[in-house]
């Protein structure tokens, strides 16, 4: 049984505390509570429905299905949540190193990532890719579509509507800012630092 995790944001620089309420207390909180409930479903499958149907469409292939996208979602969402509070500022992060020497400056990094977001319908995410030991900018349409095996998430970005509509309407480029400016670098040096293996 998944508990969904308090964060209680409020009000950010550009990001309004009714954005934060409802994203945190009813999005991110369904996506925990649907994950219990496809958890619960498949803790009493029966022998039956476990072999009904095929990968065109059995129960089984739904709630699968389901799993990935309610428990990335749960995911991804404590993820960007955890890494917001902060005011933007990457100075004297081992992070800020790894991102000038990946793409030559901060700048041009918040300008791919800020590209990313705006050609994503669900995510844009900064990984340490295992598979190469680096960084890298990848981008979801859907939870459970677009991520990459053998990756971690030190940074991301929701760019669903729910999460930008409120304050922004349609201007996700405003929002994408705003995100930028409450960003806690210190938490995401961490997170980089658990996966990259920095001390």
């Amino acid at each position: 049984m998944h508990k969904p995790t308090e964060f209680n944001l409020g009000e950010l620089n550009g990001i309004s505390a009714k954005t934060n309420e409802i994203h945190e207390k009813k999005l991110y909180v369904g996506y925990v509570n649907k994950r219990n409930e496809v958890e619960e479903k498949l803790s009493k499958i029966t022998p039956e429905e476990l072999t009904a149907g095929n990968q065109v469409y059995s129960y089984l292939r739904g709630l699968k299905e389901g799993e990935t996208f309610a428990a990335n979602g749960m995911i991804l969402h404590q993820m960007f949540f955890s890494i917001l509070g902060g005011n933007g500022d990457a100075a004297g992060t081992k992070i800020l190193s790894a991102i000038e020497k990946e793409w030559g400056s901060f700048e041009n990094f918040k300008a791919m990532f800020t590209a990313s977001a705006m050609a994503a319908r669900g995510w844009a995410i900064l990984c340490w890719d295992f598979s190469d030991m680096k960084l890298h900018i990848y981008t979801a349409d859907a939870q459970n579509q677009g991520g990459v095996w053998n990756c971690t998430v030190v940074l991301n970005v929701d760019v669903y509507e729910h999460s930008y509509f409120l304050d922004y309407g349609s201007d996700r480029k405003a929002y994408l800012e705003a995100f930028f400016k409450n960003i806690n670098w210190n938490k995401v040096d961490q997170l980089y630092g658990q996966v990259a293996n920095i001390n």
